[in-house]
């Protein structure tokens, strides 16, 4: 078998040549700098893209908030319209169908009364109930015997809450004591 010579030559890796210590520290500065360059881009793409973000939410929330009553407004556009219907029927039919008026009018404080259920507002008041001041606007103060201290008389105008929040405290007559 012939022998293999081994060439120490070919096999070795050529040597880099040996770099200075102000060399090495000026290429790692130079590494550096591209690491830094590349990180602060991502930087600011992340922020461009954090910013756009934040608008596009703001801008959906303001559209949000512009826009916010419309489903409501357009449940009572035809309350409107049944007013308006009920308005000129009396105008063409004068004053000999006033128990036709109150049926219209009934049915549309029904229509209304609905569509306040639908959205959650419920009216409250009614005379005999005991006055709170979270709830209630004391109007005038009477005084009848055989009724409770702060009972309520007379309601001119029913307070109504939406959801949880009082949205129109109730104008009352409230008893006092004598």
């Amino acid at each position: 078998m012939p022998s293999k010579k081994i060439d120490k030559k070919s096999k070795t890796k050529p040597k880099a040549a040996k770099l200075s210590p102000t060399a090495k520290l000026n290429e790692k500065i130079d590494i550096l700098k591209a690491e830094s360059e590349i990180q602060g881009d991502r930087y600011l793409r992340l922020k461009a893209e954090f910013d756009n973000y934040r608008r596009r939410k703001e801008n959906e929330f303001i559209s949000l908030l512009k826009y916010d009553g419309e489903s409501v407004i357009k449940q009572f556009l035809s309350v409107l319209d049944d007013l308006e219907r009920l308005s000129k029927a009396s105008d063409e039919n004068g004053e000999n169908n006033s128990d036709k008026i109150k049926e219209g009018i009934e049915l549309i404080k029904n229509k209304i009364n609905k569509r306040f259920s639908d959205l959650e507002v419920t009216p409250f008041s009614e005379p005999g109930e005991i006055a709170d001041p979270e709830l209630h606007d004391a109007l005038m103060m009477r005084s009848e015997k055989g009724k409770k201290e702060n009972e309520i008389l007379q309601v001119f105008e029913k307070g109504y809450r939406y959801k949880d929040r009082v949205i129109r405290h109730a104008k009352v007559v409230v008893n006092q004591a004598s």
